[in-house]
């Protein structure tokens, strides 16, 4: 039987079992050798579409030779929004811990058009979809492959040390693959490329935007990434970005220029060859928004202080700890009110302001918007003692609070605690901040009235989350905004007052 499915047309017989089984295996062995030419010049020609970034020693070269983009089944594209925003379509279960900011905005949770649509009745399934990942973070255990050293056994990230997938989120869609392929300089028929340019200091291959663009994964998933990854060549590192974006790097100009000396090169659009002693390809996710010192590379054991540290430094923010009660007991501490102007907003603003003012808090309502510059608002946020908000992307600031400075995170209603420890509270107390959380009732979220308490939205959350991702994000994150009941939340200001006291 032929390649075509015809039987073929040789002049010869074969006659008999024995020699047919013969002329089959004949027949498969050339077709088999056929397809492998044919697999070896395809993968060839690929690799000649694009310029190497290779890492260099004395008898192997690894070279990034080509990229593919990926998307995994069932994932949404990306659509662009609010000045550069980029938010997910549709959400994925698997992704749940992670896609929710598709409902957190920029900087200062920048306000929307948030007109609500007529409610339509949901109910919940019966039968659980798809269960979220299991975030383990166990260390990833390395294969070393002669020179090129990969990890890919992380819940988070793939990442490859040259002595995988640039993006942070491996699943992420529309993000180039980055494959890695490994030459022998000293072979005569297929010689590693000549360098068209040779560097001295080593390299780090990453890549935007994805989930960049929205305020929380700009630190979560590349700057937090991207410190750890750096800090250890003090600037004498090259960064090779793929899927470039400027105003990204414009706006974080000021971090980017303390971790490189040198100015980023785009590597979709680089044809030269680059040689470098070391390349990293990929940054390395520990968890959400977080630093898991152990597995800071070449035995660092980097931190979240490290990380803020290194953001006031950066900033020349003034203030390394908050108000000493102690000392200046005249004085009162500030306490910043992040303001929402849509989904998950606090609508009793003025009896919230009242209730902290009679704590003995000075309060300023903070309302930032996309365009900010990260400098003044760093600047901002380091004079306060207290950031205060509901979940949400405004609360990364806490990245600039001094040390020892308090974050009041209001968790929305819909058993929604475990997501908010795993984005802001775990990395809170790793940055060394008090971290208080108030979770509000049913009663203390507008979803009661929209739905009454018979729905299942109220009645059982969990049923809801047992439904899958989507409907958590769209009633939990997109649909309530927030009253809080004073009586229940001024023990919460008594406890950061307390904590400044004792400062």
């Amino acid at each position: 039987m032929g390649s075509d499915g015809k039987l073929p047309t040789s002049a010869t017989a074969v006659k008999g079992p024995k020699g047919w089984a013969q002329r089959f295996l004949n027949v498969g062995f050339v077709a088999g050798f056929l397809l492998v030419l044919l697999t070896y010049a395809l993968v060839s020609q690929q690799s000649q579409r694009f310029g190497a970034v290779v890492a260099s020693s004395d008898d192997v070269t690894a070279s990034i030779t080509s990229k593919q983009a990926i998307k995994a089944p069932g994932e949404a594209g990306l659509a662009q929004e609010d000045g550069g925003e980029e938010k997910a379509e549709t959400t994925r279960p698997a992704e749940a811990s992670a896609d929710h900011h598709q409902h957190q905005e920029t900087s200062g949770d920048s306000n929307q058009d948030d007109q609500q649509q007529p409610e339509q009745e949901w109910r919940p399934k019966a039968v659980v979809t798809e269960e979220p990942p299991k975030r383990d973070n166990a260390a990833a255990k390395p294969f070393d492959n002669g020179k090129v050293v990969c990890t890919t056994a992380g819940p988070y990230s793939d990442t490859c040390d040259v002595f995988g997938d640039p993006y942070i989120r491996r699943t992420m869609s529309g993000i180039p693959e980055v494959t890695i392929t490994q030459l022998d300089s000293t072979s005569a028929s297929s010689p590693a490329p000549a360098c068209t340019v040779r560097h001295h200091v080593p390299a780090i291959v990453f890549a935007l935007g994805g989930l960049t663009g929205n305020y929380w994964h700009d630190f979560s998933d590349a700057l937090v990434p991207l410190f750890v990854a750096s800090r250890r060549y003090g600037g004498e590192v090259q960064l090779l970005v793929s899927n470039i974006q400027p105003w990204w790097l414009g706006k974080y100009e000021a971090i980017v220029r303390r971790l490189s000396k040198y100015d980023a090169v785009d590597l979709d659009r680089d044809e030269k060859i680059r040689c470098f002693p070391r390349v990293t390809v990929g940054l390395r996710m520990h968890k959400e928004f977080d630093i898991v010192p152990e597995f800071s590379p070449d035995g660092q054991r980097l931190t979240m202080t490290d990380f803020t540290a290194f953001l006031r430094e950066t900033y020349s923010l003034p203030r390394a700890a908050p108000i000493s009660l102690k000392q200046t007991p005249e004085k009162k501490p500030r306490l910043m009110l992040l303001h929402r102007g849509h989904y998950r907003k606090i609508v009793n603003v003025p009896e919230i302001v009242k209730a902290a003012e009679k704590a003995g808090f000075e309060v300023a309502i903070s309302d930032p918007r996309f365009g900010v510059q990260v400098d003044e608002l760093a600047r901002s946020v380091n004079s306060f003692d207290v950031l205060m908000g509901v979940h949400g992307a405004g609360l990364t600031n806490a990245v600039f609070l001094p040390k020892g400075a308090v974050v009041i995170q209001v968790v929305p209603y819909g058993k929604m605690e475990p997501l908010a420890k795993l984005d802001f509270g775990d990395p809170i107390v790793d940055m060394e901040l008090r971290y208080l959380e108030y979770s509000i009732t049913a009663q203390e979220s507008t979803l009661l009235e929209m739905l009454g308490p018979d729905h299942p939205v109220i009645k059982d959350p969990e049923s809801v989350h047992r439904s899958g991702w989507d409907k958590v994000a769209e009633y939990y994150l997109g649909k309530q905004d927030v009253k809080l009941n004073l009586e229940r939340f001024t023990p919460t200001l008594a406890l950061a007052l307390d904590h400044l006291r004792q400062q």
